[in-house]
């Protein structure tokens, strides 16, 4: 990983504290379930950036612009929850 050498230590895990999420805390953010969440993975509908046996790492960003669609198709298709 050279390309990263030049960046900081401490920028580095500020970047990992404040970017990327975890699977509890993507499916607390996403609002859902585990098997949802592992569906969604599944179904190629979010990607985690790293993966490793029952772990998965997201960034936040798409966790963020994946909950902006979900609540965009809940309004659409279940509009008595709104």
């Amino acid at each position: 990983m050279k390309e990263f050498e030049h960046i900081k230590p401490e920028l580095k895990r500020r970047f990992i504290r404040e970017c990327v999420l975890t699977s509890p805390e993507a499916i607390e953010l996403l609002e859902i379930s585990r098997p949802r969440l592992s569906k969604m993975i599944k179904d190629g509908k979010i990607e985690p950036v790293k993966k490793s046996g029952a772990i998965s790492l997201f960034l936040k960003d798409d966790v963020l612009q994946k909950k902006e669609e979900l609540i965009r198709l809940r309004k659409q298709f279940r509009p008595w929850e709104m």
